[in-house]
């Protein structure tokens, strides 16, 4: 589809929160902002897609083939999500855990409007049956404010499982270890709230600014949330190569220079967190194997350390390259679950998952990301990420940690404490 453009000349900064703010007035859109964090791939500061001309929402059934379908069939821009339980498409595994939220296990929309973000520039594409709205919304953005109005949260914080059982089934994960059932498995702990009532864009605002991730996005399905301030990349494709980039490892920061370097030079030099990274790392060269050309396979960088506002991560970058005209739905099909949300081996493992986990991920350990016209796309991992249900006022936000023998289950659940204070904060303050 042949979409209209215009370029305007914007201030970066002030420009998104304008959008943002604009947005929230529809009842679907997908924000995506890389918050100017330096990376090597990257195609834009931030990017805004409203309004649903199509979709798809599927249940796991067929899912795949029903989104390549459709990708086909539209031949346009797509911005959507993949939930995690779409592992039951792929291999016989069931998901009968709790939900508190009621995510779709696929949506995905062909927007109306979509405003890119590029240095100082804004680029709109709109599907021609709108552009005589173009002028007045850019007017309309250009006004908008988010409202400071004092917001108190009074809710408590409650979590699926105690220290006492997590240390029960970390021991069960260790005796599947020693039995050769998994060597890595990511074991996650949710946190929820219920009968709470908060503004999503106000949260988000505020979890943005406090973590400043590089993948981070609102998406609105409605009466469904997704708050997100990923630092992790699922999976890109540019032309014809394929680039995805596990997180594996963690170290916290400190306030003081000096601790915070040494903090990070110990997490490069952390035997069990290499370890944990490159047997994902394994994996996920494994899984871009099914689709890439003869010897195409590579690592790029390795257990390499990033520094975010609330943690040290360990990145690596694992690319391939993909024969022209590959469906790009396939490529993601054998590629998901990412290997950083399960472990290795992959389906054994999330049979594991699902025995000892006590909720459905649901959109958590999935993906939110985009299609272009030309079937090149770009997805996070959804994780640092609070959903919210408006309709059943459930918050759920979960956090987890890869256990392998080397793993401590004292360390473990300190792990997954560190990573969620951020959200509890956002969720439990007033501002």
């Amino acid at each position: 589809m042949v979409r209209i453009q215009k370029e305007i000349l914007v201030d970066p900064v002030s420009i998104k929160s304008k959008l943002l703010s604009w947005a929230n007035h529809f009842e679907n859109f997908v924000w995506m902002d890389s918050n100017f964090y330096p990376q090597k791939y990257s195609s834009f500061e931030a990017l805004l897609a409203v309004g649903i001309e199509s979709k798809i929402d599927s249940s796991y059934h067929n899912a795949f083939q029903k989104l390549s379908d459709f990708r086909k069939k539209t031949q346009d821009y797509l911005f959507g999500y993949l939930s995690y339980d779409l592992k039951n498409d792929l291999e016989k595994l069931t998901s009968t855990n709790t939900d508190r939220l009621g995510f779709s296990d696929l949506f995905f929309f062909q927007p109306k409007k979509i405003f890119i973000l590029k240095k100082n520039k804004l680029k709109t594409l709109y599907i021609p049956n709108y552009k005589t709205s173009l002028e007045t919304d850019i007017k309309a953005i250009l006004q908008s404010e988010i409202s400071k109005n004092h917001t108190s949260n009074h809710w408590t914080i409650s979590q699926n499982q105690g220290q006492n059982q997590y240390n029960q089934n970390f021991q069960k994960l260790q005796d599947y270890i020693q039995r050769g059932d998994t060597y890595e498995t990511n074991y996650c702990l949710e946190f929820f709230a219920e009968n709470s009532t908060i503004d999503p864009l106000k949260i988000y605002t505020k979890l943005n600014e406090i973590s400043r991730a590089p993948f981070s996005c609102f998406l609105k399905q409605k009466h469904l949330y997704a708050l997100s301030a990923s630092p992790e990349r699922f999976v890109r494709k540019e032309a014809q190569k394929i680039i995805s980039q596990p997180i594996k490892g963690t170290a916290k920061r400190c306030q003081d220079a000096s601790k915070d370097d040494e903090l990070k030079r110990m997490l490069l030099e952390d035997i069990k967190e290499r370890a944990e990274n490159i047997m994902v790392v394994d994996l996920v060269r494994n899984d871009l194997s099914k689709t890439a050309l003869p010897n195409s396979v590579k690592v790029e960088e390795l257990c390499q350390a990033y520094t975010f506002k609330q943690v040290h991560q360990l990145i690596s970058t694992v690319v391939s390259k993909v024969a022209i005209g590959k469906d790009p739905v396939e490529i993601i099909k054998n590629l998901f679950p990412m290997g950083s949300m399960t472990g290795v081996p992959k389906i054994r493992t999330m049979e594991i998952i699902e025995e000892l986990e006590v909720h459905k991920r649901s959109l958590y350990s999935g993906a939110i990301g985009y299609f272009t016209p030309d079937g090149d796309f770009d997805f996070n991992v959804v994780i640092r990420s609070i959903l919210y249900n408006k309709s059943n006022k459930n918050i759920s936000f979960s956090v987890g940690g890869a256990i392998t023998a080397l793993s401590e289950a004292d360390k473990e659940y300190e792990e997954c404490q560190i990573k969620a204070a951020a959200m509890k904060k956002v969720l439990t303050s007033s501002f």
